[in-house]
């Protein structure tokens, strides 16, 4: 079973990530790169990445794919941005689950829990199509 991990957070986050010592960045570093070692040795890990922060977004829409709109991002109404995410071959949804709730420990100041958002989601297929 594939799951997507999608670590988020509010934009305040992106304050405090950048007010953190290099001790502490290098800590939380360390862990996220651990926890992607361990995935890997398991055989569990299928892809992650961490993401630029939102001032960086853009948004894009379009009615025709050589005409788009692209707006920058992130808007004042978002309270949340999408930080990085995992996508999981597990075994089961509570393996899933438990590798999201490791992960949300990640350290932040003083070495403590940062008890980070990561919502959990099954990765569906596309259905299969006669014809």
């Amino acid at each position: 079973m594939k799951f997507m991990l999608m670590m988020s957070g509010p934009i305040s986050a992106c304050e405090t990530m950048m007010k953190l010592t290099q001790a502490e960045i290098g800590a939380h570093i360390r862990f996220m790169l651990e926890l992607h070692e361990e995935l890997k040795r398991s055989g569990e890990l299928v892809l992650a990445e961490g993401l630029d922060f939102p001032p960086q977004a853009v948004i894009v829409k379009a009615t025709r794919p050589d005409a788009p709109t692209i707006s920058d991002g992130p808007f004042a109404e978002t309270k949340e941005f999408l930080a990085g995410f995992w996508i999981v071959d597990v075994a089961s949804r509570e393996r899933a689950l438990a590798i999201a709730a490791k992960a949300s420990t990640a350290p932040g100041a003083g070495g403590k829990p940062m008890a980070i958002p990561i919502e959990v989601r099954q990765v569906m297929s596309a259905p299969k199509i006669d014809g």
